[in-house]
């Protein structure tokens, strides 16, 4: 079987692009095609990617897995455990482990509920 070769029919309209045109064509084609996964990216989390982010914040395993655990209790998980205890700290001015240690206490979960309240992301 042999192809019919439709390349001159099916590039006629690109043909009268000059070269920075096709070059920007390319580039937004491409990012079509990657902004879904760059959105999906932003928008979904899971508490393995979680506990990895605390990790890279210097907890330990145990410690990240409490962390997980806790924000996506308070349903919070999709704001980001990072982010989540980062907030805590800077809303009571301490640090990151001293906001891991009020993590779990009622005050915390109140007060972060105020934090993210209205917030759309």
């Amino acid at each position: 079987m042999q192809r019919a070769d439709d390349f001159a029919a099916r590039r006629a309209h690109l043909a009268r692009l000059s070269e920075d045109e096709l070059e920007r064509r390319f580039w937004q084609l491409a990012h079509n095609i990657t902004q879904p996964l760059v959105d999906m990216a932003a928008q979904h989390t899971s508490p393995s990617i979680e506990r990895s982010v605390v990790l890279r914040m210097g907890f330990s395993s145990l410690e990240a897995q409490a962390i997980v655990k806790r924000v996506a209790e308070l349903g919070l998980l999709g704001k980001g455990a990072g982010h989540v205890l980062w907030r805590l700290a800077n809303a009571n001015d301490i640090t990151l482990k001293q906001a891991a240690e009020l993590l779990p206490t009622e005050a915390a979960a109140e007060q972060l509920q105020q934090i993210f309240a209205g917030s759309v992301r």
